[in-house]
Formats: structure tokens, sequence, C-alpha cells
């Protein structure tokens, strides 16, 4: 007899890379497997191997499991069998990870987030080479990318992709949901290698400090020393007018975000290409942004097929002052490095500068000097940004002060 079912994954002729696994438990029986496999020759018996072991480490003694598998991966099988089951066992409170593979890492503060590209985080086709497009980070969505009777199973997946995947470099960050759901969130992935975590539709620096602290229950819990990052997305017109608040919430803030689909959807006017309706709430978030000390990153450029287009909106942002745009197609990421790039002439003058402030240290010298020219402490930082972006885009070698 059955007792509960629960299932879990896509399926049909247009899946790849990801299964569609069903549990029906039962009262007695053993386990009963039925698996179609389109890598049945070379993987079928590991597949079902896999899922006996899963079955055995939730406690699952009883149950008629079906399978519909278009090539996943083993992490993407676990996480499809632990949804499942708990979709048949809601108050299942075991887990079903996957070995090790990517052990949490620090990141800095004040790393370079020109690009970040979103994937939605119950797609696990997209994650598997995400970090070969050479991305700053990439974004594993729990939030708007994932249908609400998703969320659960995207968890799964997100845990998992964060334990096993290597990402090549970028940045691991993950976009959690709004409110309670979002904090439910972060036991999900705070204790397996997350980086920074995006905080959606903030309006307060109470909602951040809601998400600092359980930061740091979990980081005490499973005592992890890496820090984790946060960085709040500033959706709305209140968030806009909070936008210093928000910054200066948590020192775990590292960037302010923007999102200007729901900002001008909470102005009631359309988004525009040429930015006119969210001129001032971008500068609002990036004077808050530069007043606390933190990166200020624009909102995506939602016309993957322009790329003229996102050129232009990344060069407006970057004369606003953004250091940063979201990507939602891989083929986006070429174009905002380009053009977030230093010219040659500021290459050429931020060179000067630092190599004057060099000597002048060498020197003992309590002033900087270029030519005729007093060099302020703040020109010396913005040129020593310019020079470490020239070194991340290729402009400048390593060795450059040899030349």
């Amino acid at each position: 007899m059955t007792t509960a079912r629960g299932s879990a994954g896509p399926r049909g002729p247009g899946v790849r890379s990801d299964c569609w696994i069903s549990v029906e438990l039962q009262e007695r029986g053993g386990i009963e497997l039925n698996v179609r496999s389109k890598v049945e020759v070379l993987y079928g018996a590991s597949i079902r191997q896999q899922l006996l072991d899963g079955l055995r480490a939730l406690e699952v003694e009883h149950a008629r499991v079906e399978m519909e598998d278009a090539g996943a991966l083993p992490y993407v099988i676990d996480a499809r069998l632990e949804t499942a089951v708990r979709r048949a066992l809601p108050d299942l409170e075991r887990e079903l990870l996957p070995p090790l593979r990517i052990a949490p890492s620090a990141t800095a503060r004040d790393r370079f987030r020109r690009s970040r590209l979103y994937l939605p985080g119950n797609t696990p086709k997209l994650m598997v080479n995400a970090g070969l497009h050479g991305p700053d980070a990439v974004i594993l969505d729990l939030e708007d990318a994932v249908a609400p009777a998703e969320k659960d199973a995207a968890r799964c997946v997100v845990r998992n992709t964060l334990r096993v995947i290597d990402f090549l470099g970028a940045e691991r960050m993950v976009r959690i949901n709004q409110g309670e759901r979002g904090l439910d969130d972060l036991n999900w992935i705070v204790p397996h290698g997350v980086q920074l975590v995006l905080i959606p539709k903030v309006e307060s620096g109470a909602q951040v400090r809601a998400v600092a602290s359980r930061v740091a229950d979990l980081c005490a819990t499973v005592r992890r020393q890496e820090p984790v990052w946060l960085m709040p997305i500033i959706e709305s017109a209140m968030g806009a007018l909070k936008a210093l608040e928000i910054a200066t919430a948590h020192p775990s803030v590292t960037s302010l975000a923007i999102g200007l689909e729901d900002y001008t959807a909470d102005l009631g006017v359309q988004r525009t290409n040429q930015g006119s309706e969210s001129f001032w709430m971008r500068s609002q978030v990036v004077n808050a942004a530069r007043a606390a000390g933190v990166q200020p990153i624009d909102t995506v450029f939602s016309d993957v097929a322009d790329e003229e287009g996102l050129r232009a909106s990344v060069l407006e942002a970057r004369s606003l002052g953004f250091e940063g745009k979201g990507c939602i197609h891989p083929r986006q990421i070429r174009v905002v490095h380009q053009a977030l790039a230093p010219t040659a002439d500021e290459v050429g003058k931020a060179r000067k500068i630092v190599l004057a402030f060099e000597e002048a240290e060498r020197q003992g010298l309590g002033v900087v000097s270029l030519g005729s020219k007093m060099i302020d402490p703040p020109v010396v930082k913005r040129a020593l940004h310019t020079v470490q972006l020239a070194i991340a885009t290729g402009t400048l070698t390593p060795t450059w002060r040899e030349a």
C-alpha cells in the first residue's frame, strides 16, 4: 500500500543534464526501482546503486522509485531524489549531501565584481560549465528565476552545486528569497561554501542585519571561519530613499546593487534603455555606496541580442560611477568587461600617479606631486584601482613597473 508520494525534476523530450524522480513510499516490500536513462549502457548500474544508497541515507526502507534520466550528474540525482522524498515526507530531517569537492574559501571584500552571471537555481544544466565563460561571479538564483512551487527543489540543487561545481575562480553568490523564506534559504547555503549573499528588495537596514545575524549564527554552528559577504539589492522607491542606511547597515555589506524592473514598476513607469526614469535612483545608490565605502553595482540589461545597447548601457553606468553589471546570458560578459575596462589614456595617467606615489613613499615625503600638480590621496586611490583593473583586463601585465 502506498503511504505517500513525491516527485521532483523535469521530464520530457527537451530535458538534458537533469532527471525526474518519483518516490512512492510503501509500508513493506523493500525498494523497487524502475529507471529509464539515456546513458543506461554506460552508467545504468551506478545510477541504480546511487538511488539505493541515497534512499538508505534518507532512511527510506520501502518505496517504489521511478526515474527518467537525461544525463544528470550524480549531484543532481541526489538533489532530485532528496526533494522527491521530502515532498513525500515533509518532516524529513536528514540530508543527502554529495561529497564535498569545493571547500569554502575566502573572497576579498573589494574584489572586482564587474560581471555577475545569473543562473536559475533549479536549472543545473546551466551551472556545470558557467565558469568557462569567465564571469567575475556566478549567482545561483533562488528568487525570481524559480517558480514558487519549485523553491524547495532549487534549494537542494543550489546546495549540492556549491559543494561540487568548480566555477574556476568566479565568486560563488546566491540570491535568496525575501523575508523568512530568505532566512531559511541561508540554512541551505551558508554551511556549504557560498561566498556572497544577495538580498532582494531591501528597504531598510533591519533587513540586512537580520540576514547578517542568521549568517553569523550558522557560521558559528558549523565553525566556518571564512566571511560571507552581503549585497543588498535596491528595487523600490523606499529602498532608494534608504540607500545609505542599507549600505551602512552591517560591516559584511560589500556592494549595493539595483534592480530596475521592480523599481520602475513601483514608480508606475516603463523602463527604457535611455534610463531617464531611473536616473535619480541610480545616482542616489551610487552616492550612498561611495559614502559607505562599498561597490555600486548596476542592474541587468534584458535584451540579450542587443550587444550595442548593452555596451551603451554599461558605458552610461560607468559614467555614473557603477563598477559592475548583472548578466543574464554568458554572451554579455565579454561586452561588460570591455566596456568597463579603462582606456589607454586612463591607464597611462594612473600608472604615472601610482609610480609618483610609490617614489614619494620611498623618499619619505608627505606630499605626492606629478610635475607641477599635487596629488591628493583620493586621486592615488582611484589610480591604484585603475591599475588593478587594467591588470585584470590584460591591459597591463603584473610586471608593469619594470616597463
